[in-house]
């Protein structure tokens, strides 16, 4: 069975832009990586772009399935936005191409970068939206403005995670947990 050329472009652009970054990236690398002709890979995308976007989405798709299989029911809903920040926050630290493109953003501020990180955190905060929504639904925690909340959430776990540790010692997954009870989701009463 012949090979799928497509599948074969996206896995070598993604090698491509975790190892060089995105504006160091060009089409010529990725056909020698996807051992393709340049022009095969303008049957499937347009131009880097695409390319990028299609690989990012993919990427989304994988932080979300990694979120849902921490969540487990009977479970408190703090506890499973705990366990699902956490695991999306692990993801995002541990994706060789997320820690690249977040280290590109720093140093080069690369415009098309920014737009996809900015496009994963939408993302993020989407999926956040859509479990708070079903909890408020449920009683499981009082009615608010579920886009400010969920923004807030995946900022103050970032915060937590990754600023706090700059001048302090880490914080638990407990403390972290306990911090979300207090300011953000005080469990309802149902």
């Amino acid at each position: 069975m012949a090979p799928d050329r497509r599948t074969m472009i996206v896995e070598a652009a993604t090698k491509s832009f975790s190892l060089f970054g995105y504006k160091a990236t060009t089409m010529d690398q990725v056909a020698r990586l996807a051992n393709v002709g340049k022009g095969t890979i303008y049957t499937f995308f347009k131009n880097k772009e695409e390319l990028f976007e299609e690989i990012i989405s993919k990427l989304v798709k994988e932080m979300i399935a990694e979120a849902e299989i921490v969540i487990k029911t009977g479970l408190p809903f703090t506890e499973n936005v705990h366990r699902a920040l956490t695991r999306l926050l692990a993801f995002r630290s541990q994706h060789q191409l997320m820690i690249k493109l977040v280290q590109e953003e720093t140093e080069m501020g690369t415009l098309a970068v920014s737009e996809m990180l900015k496009h994963v955190e939408d993302e993020i905060i989407a999926y956040l939206r859509q479990k708070i929504e079903a909890a408020m639904a449920k009683g499981a925690i009082p009615a608010g403005n579920t886009e400010v909340i969920s923004f807030l959430l995946l900022k103050m776990y970032i915060a937590l995670v990754s600023d706090w540790e700059r001048n302090h010692s880490p914080l638990s997954s407990e403390e972290i947990a306990d911090v979300m009870k207090i300011f953000l989701l005080r469990e309802g009463t149902k």
